[in-house]
């Protein structure tokens, strides 16, 4: 079996790349620096060239050297400059006169003998009473700029030149501590930059980490692992989105397990009393044959409501379950109210109204409260009082059915609610999902159902529905104290 093969973590990429960037700023950063500094040595070199013309015109224009006497010759004039002015450090001056180079002035010998020819051929060639003019030369890899300025005195017919010039090879070496000092720091940067990058990346991941660890640790038999929830950054929100996923999985599963036990549970009982009748029948005998048909019949139709209502829970965790829209309160109990009337014997009425019009499905409320009366009905005898009412209580609207039975004995009260409790007394028939139902229902609308009774004071279901868009409506009942008092009062009653 081949081996799974392992690609290169996210963490990993992620600190390469902020690496490469940083080194690629630093570059290009470089780069700039480079060009900046390049331009900034021409522009000191030129200005340091234009001083030098600058600081000869004014010699010229004086016409005399230190001691007062006038300059008669063009010699005289050059020589006086030289001793006036001092070169830079990367910086030569030379004098040509008719040609040839009687004076050569540097801080200290800057250029050899074949540059000085060089630099004099060039400048050479410059003609007479012309403008200064700066120039570069490129001689044997090394870079020189200067400046060329035609001299002429009068009275002296010989023609020269005076020539300054720096070596921008020397300039540009300067700059080369300055440089190497940049690639140190820029080393040392990219490595702060990725210490500390793999550090907050490691912090700032272990969510993800921890996701990928709960992960492998949860089983189909074992969904309570969860993540812990730090912060409230994006990571800390994919937190609980994933804590939520993991919330849905697991009562998904819970459901589909409780299901599965319930069908083989539930089914199983009416599969078995028709298997074991048919075999036991004599076919020959036509009242055995016809007793045993009813016995089946009956037991298949009681297997079909039971999957009807198993298929009915599955289904209330769908987000379409429920068609929520504007609906009058006191309509859906007044209406269930009609239905039921003459289902039984009973003392019906309504404790009171809400004139609340509420965002519901008024199908599956008035599902739920068919169910109640259903069920108050199965726990009630001839002359028993049953009741509907609604009533808004803060954000809420409570809708019940109460009835004067016997009530729901408190050894029963936890589990009345789960699917396939019957309860202990003697009227607990029926397939035990009927206020599993009504809860399903409730919380589909964002509520719940509550039992509120006293064992032999009859018994009070409440279903508590968020009171979105409630709108008021004319006629508004009596508070919910006539409810928990179970007032005898009726807007509508029979008997």
């Amino acid at each position: 079996m081949r081996g799974e093969r392992r690609g290169v973590g996210v963490t990993t990429r992620i600190i390469v790349g902020v690496v490469v960037l940083t080194a690629l700023g630093l570059v290009f950063s470089a780069v700039v620096a480079g060009i900046v500094h390049q331009r900034v040595v021409h522009a000191r070199v030129d200005q340091a060239l234009s001083q030098e013309v600058a600081e000869l015109r004014t010699l010229a224009q004086e016409g005399r050297d230190a001691e007062g006497e006038r300059f008669a010759t063009l010699e005289h004039l050059l020589f006086e400059a030289l001793r006036r002015n001092v070169p830079d450090h990367h910086e030569d001056f030379l004098v040509l006169i008719d040609g040839q180079i009687p004076f050569v002035a540097s801080w200290e010998p800057r250029f050899t003998d074949r540059e000085v020819q060089a630099l004099a051929a060039s400048a050479s060639r410059i003609a007479p009473d012309t403008a200064p003019q700066l120039a570069d030369l490129d001689h044997e890899g090394r870079r020189i700029r200067y400046v060329a300025v035609p001299v002429r005195v009068a009275g002296d017919p010989s023609q020269g030149v005076f020539v300054a010039a720096v070596d921008l090879d020397a300039e540009y070496d300067e700059a080369t501590g300055m440089h190497r000092a940049y690639a140190v720091s820029a080393g040392l940067a990219l490595l702060v930059v990725g210490v500390v990058s793999t550090l907050l990346l490691w912090r700032q991941l272990r969510p993800l980490r921890r996701l990928a660890a709960t992960a492998e640790r949860i089983t189909e038999e074992d969904l309570s692992e969860r993540i812990p929830e730090q912060g409230a950054d994006d990571l800390a929100r994919l937190t609980r989105t994933v804590n939520g996923m993991l919330d849905r999985l697991d009562r998904a599963f819970r459901d589909q397990r409780a299901l599965l036990d319930d069908v083989g549970h539930e089914l199983r009982t009416p599969l078995t009393i028709v298997s074991g009748h048919l075999e036991m029948m004599d076919a020959t005998d036509p009242d055995d044959v016809a007793e045993t048909r009813v016995l089946c019949l009956d037991e298949l139709d009681r297997m079909s409501r039971l999957v009807d209502e198993l298929v009915l829970l599955a289904r209330s965790a769908r987000p379409d379950f429920v068609d929520l829209r504007p609906t009058d309160i006191d309509d859906v109990v007044t209406g269930v109210l009609d239905r039921v009337r003459p289902l039984a014997d009973r003392t019906w009425g309504i404790d009171a109204t809400s004139g609340a019009v509420i965002d519901v499905d008024p199908n599956r409320l008035t599902q739920a409260l068919l169910q109640l009366t259903s069920n108050a009905i199965r726990h009630t005898a001839e002359g028993d009082r049953i009741a509907l009412g609604a009533v808004r209580s803060g954000d809420e609207v409570e809708v019940w059915v109460r009835d004067t039975g016997p009530g729901v004995p408190p050894e029963d009260q936890d589990a009345i609610f789960e699917r396939f409790q019957r309860g202990s007394a003697p009227s607990g028939s029926g397939s035990g999902l009927g206020l599993s139902i009504v809860a399903a229902i409730a919380e589909a609308h964002g509520g719940r159902v509550d039992y509120r009774g006293m064992p032999g004071a009859g018994a009070t279901f409440v279903i508590s529905i968020p009171a979105q868009s409630t709108q008021a409506a004319p006629g508004v009942g009596p508070d919910r104290s006539e409810m928990s008092g179970h007032s005898d009062r009726t807007l509508e009653e029979s008997s």
